[in-house]
C-alpha cells in the first residue's frame, strides 16, 4: 500500500512541475529558434539575443525597471523592518490588529484600484504645488511630474507590506531574553539591537527583500498608471509591444530573467542551508 501511494505522490508532483514550467521551458527552447516562428524549430540561433541588446528601448526600460526596484525594495527593505518592529513591540492586541489589516490592505486590494488611487494622489499633488508656486511668484515646492519618482514611491507602497508580513515572524521567534541579556552584558541598546535583533530577523528581512524585490520587477498595472511617456517599466513596454506582435526577443528577455531569478534563488538557498549548518555546528559545540 506504502509503495504504491509514494509512486503515486512522485508521478503526481512530476506531472505537477510539468504543468507548472513547460511554459517557461519552451519560451527559453523558442528563444534559441532561428526563425520568427512559434510553433516550428528551425534551427539553434543566438540571433534574437543580439537583436535583444540592440534594443535601446528594451535596453532603457530594463535599466528603469531595475534602479526602480533596487531602489524601491531597499526602502521598503528599512520601512518594513521599522514597522514590524513598531507592531511587534505594541501591547495593545486591538491596535496591533487594526495595523496588522492595514498592512494587508495594500496586497488584497485590487491592483487597478491602487494604480488609478495613486495617480490622482500624484496628479492633486502636482496641481497644489503648481498652485502654492503661482500664489508665492516663486518655486517654493517641487513641480514633479510622472517618471522615475512617481514610480518609486508606487513600488514602495505595495512593497513594503511583504517586508512587514515576512519580519513578523522571526520577531516572534525570537527570545527577546536575549536582547536583554546583551544590555545587561554592557551593550548599547543600538549595539545590542544590531548584534542581536539584526541577525535573528535576518532570514526574514532578506525574504522580503527578495519578494519585494520579485514583485517590483513584475508589476504592471500600478506602474502603467504612474509612468510617463519617456520613462516606462519593462513590464509596461513589453505590454505596448505585445499589442502589436509578440516578437522573439520578448522570448529571449524573459528567458535572461528566468534563469537570472532562478540563479538569486538557488544562491540564496544555498546561503540559508550553509547558515544553518553552521549554527548547528555552533551549537554542538556549545553543548
Amino acid at each position: 500500500m506504502k509503495p504504491s501511494m509514494n509512486r503515486t505522490s512522485k508521478i503526481y508532483v512530476v506531472l505537477l512541475m510539468l504543468f507548472l514550467y513547460m511554459p517557461i521551458f519552451v519560451l527559453i527552447l523558442f528563444s534559441f529558434n532561428e526563425n520568427k516562428s512559434r510553433s516550428v524549430w528551425t534551427g539553434f540561433s543566438l540571433h534574437w539575443y543580439r537583436e535583444l541588446f540592440s534594443d535601446q528601448l528594451i535596453m532603457t526600460s530594463l535599466k528603469n525597471t531595475l534602479i526602480i526596484a533596487v531602489v524601491a525594495s531597499v526602502i521598503a527593505l528599512v520601512l518594513g523592518t521599522a514597522a514590524a518592529l513598531g507592531i511587534y513591540s505594541m501591547r495593545s492586541r486591538w491596535f496591533k490588529s487594526v495595523l496588522m489589516n492595514i498592512t494587508y490592505m495594500p496586497i488584497l486590494n485590487p491592483e487597478i484600484v491602487t494604480g488609478v488611487s495613486l495617480l490622482l494622489l500624484f496628479v492633486f499633488g502636482m496641481d497644489a504645488a503648481a498652485k502654492v508656486n503661482g500664489l508665492l511668484g516663486f518655486h517654493l515646492l517641487p513641480e514633479l511630474g510622472l517618471g522615475l519618482g512617481t514610480l518609486i514611491i508606487a513600488h514602495v507602497t505595495f512593497c513594503t507590506p511583504y517586508v512587514i508580513l515576512n519580519v513578523l515572524p522571526k520577531l516572534r521567534q525570537m527570545d527577546r531574553f536575549v536582547y536583554e541579556a546583551a544590555l545587561d552584558l554592557g551593550c548599547s541598546p543600538a549595539l545590542a539591537f544590531f548584534k542581536v535583533v539584526i541577525p535573528e530577523i535576518m532570514p526574514g528581512m532578506m525574504t522580503g527583500f527578495l519578494m519585494a524585490l520579485t514583485y517590483s520587477i513584475d508589476d504592471f498595472v500600478i506602474s502603467y498608471f504612474v509612468s510617463s511617456a519617456t520613462t516606462q517599466t519593462l513590464p509596461v513596454t513589453i505590454g505596448a509591444m505585445v499589442r502589436r506582435r509578440i516578437s522573439p526577443k520578448i522570448n529571449a528577455l524573459s528567458a535572461i530573467i528566468f534563469v537570472v531569478v532562478l540563479s538569486i534563488l538557488i544562491l540564496y538557498n544555498l546561503y540559508s542551508v550553509r547558515k544553518e549548518k553552521q549554527l548547528k555546528k555552533g551549537g554542538e559545540s556549545f553543548r
